[in-house]
């Protein structure tokens, strides 16, 4: 009953936000005024569209939102907003949803809260009646109430009736959700420009990525094992002139040299990791996380549920978003245990890290958690935080990808 009165309340706040809207569309020819109040009337008709949208996705019909993303070097009353505002297809639909939207709700709304008080008026006709002596309670009810029996029978009446309109009362409301999904929702060229725009900014995200992590790898070549292979070359050279007057400072130089090799070969192995690690490619996404768990300072139990490997592509971006997800738990969480799940479904890859750690973690903090969502994003993945301060922090990401190659199914845990 509280959401129908809600949605009669929010319904009756669509008239006075058309009216706005109409006269601020009016006011277009006087200059300033007209171009600096459309994108404010506008911002408040998508606050209450929004709004709309948000219960019709919690009574299980979503509703995406439709708009043109905003002009980068737009002001408030600039000519830039004002066209923006004027020149987007859903700005007119969420006017023409105000009216028929209203109507709805208020429709439903009403039937919503109707139907329940009249089952508890039968439901209170028989102390009523007890109380005051009379039948004038029992006016207007299904059954003509003359006696004190006929109250009573009102009982399972009331009952049935309040239990009913409890019953349909979110079906109704998902009817005026679907409604609103009419007008409210992205048409298929909204939707195909939104698409469109999260590529290009996944595209851009993704080369920029490519292009630091190329650097990274030109900046470690370079003055990691190109400077020890120059070096390298240069002692087996001194080591060739010493051969034959100073044998014992040339087996002196080859054992550097050999010292030295070794180096950078370790250098270039922990290199290779951090491109491809070796033991994702023969282990597997689930065999790779196990391995890292083991290495870190932190205690992780993993459980994964995975039939099959991944492509590669994927097998990487989820390996190395679980990686960095970790390497935060250790480096900020302050946590003293952390799980790790993998499990595949419906054709998503979900991947939950939990830690018992002093929380409080923020994307927008540089924590590398952004990394981690243009990571995902470039394979149109999502990730979700959950981070209240003093914990437990969970991160939740998904992959769209299919298995391939089916195996056993892995469940360990490592602490």
């Amino acid at each position: 009953m509280l959401a129908g009165a809600a949605g009669i309340g929010l319904a009756l706040t669509n008239l006075p936000l058309l009216v706005l809207s109409i006269a601020s569309l009016a006011l277009v020819p006087v200059p300033f005024l007209g171009m600096a109040l459309v994108p404010w009337t506008t911002n408040l008709v998508r606050k209450r569209t929004d709004l709309e949208r948000r219960l019709a996705s919690r009574a299980g019909v979503p509703v995406a939102r439709p708009y043109h993303p905003p002009p980068e070097r737009g002001v408030p009353g600039g000519w830039r907003r004002f066209r923006w505002t004027l020149t987007d297809p859903a700005t007119w639909r969420d006017l023409a949803w105000l009216v028929p939207g209203a109507v709805v709700g208020i429709a439903v709304g009403a039937i919503v809260v109707a139907i329940p008080l009249y089952g508890l008026a039968g439901l209170t006709l028989t102390p009523v009646w007890i109380w005051m002596g009379t039948d004038w309670y029992g006016y207007g009810t299904v059954w003509s109430v003359d006696t004190f029996g006929e109250a009573v029978l009102c009982v399972p009446q009331g009952a049935a009736i309040l239990a009913g309109g409890l019953w349909v009362a979110p079906w109704l409301r998902r009817v005026d959700a679907s409604f609103d999904r009419l007008l409210l929702a992205p048409t298929r060229a909204a939707e195909l420009r939104l698409r469109v725009t999260q590529l290009t900014v996944t595209r851009a995200d993704t080369v920029d990525a490519q292009a630091a992590e190329l650097r990274r790898i030109e900046r470690d070549l370079h003055d990691g094992i190109q400077a020890r292979l120059v070096s390298l070359g240069m002692m087996i050279g001194l080591a060739d002139e010493l051969i034959d007057r100073n044998p014992a400072a040339a087996h002196e130089m080859l054992a550097e040299a050999r010292k030295s090799s070794g180096t950078a070969l370790v250098e270039l192995r922990h290199l290779v990791r951090g491109i491809h690690p070796p033991v994702l490619a023969e282990r597997g996404l689930v065999g790779a996380v196990r391995a890292l768990a083991l290495s870190l300072p932190v205690p992780i139990t993993v459980d994964a549920d995975l039939s099959g490997r991944l492509d590669t592509p994927v097998e990487s971006a989820a390996y190395f978003a679980v990686a960095e997800t970790l390497t935060n738990v250790v480096r900020h969480s302050r946590a003293q245990h952390a799980w790790v799940s993998l499990c595949h479904d419906a054709g998503r890859l979900a991947m939950v890290v939990t830690d018992d750690g002093a929380g409080g973690a923020d994307s927008a903090a540089g924590t590398g958690l952004r990394g981690i969502e243009r990571r995902l994003a470039a394979f149109d993945g999502t990730m979700t935080l959950s981070s209240p301060p003093g914990g437990p922090t969970v991160i939740t990401m998904e992959l769209p990808c299919a298995l391939s190659s089916p195996r056993t199914t892995h469940s360990f845990a490592t602490d």
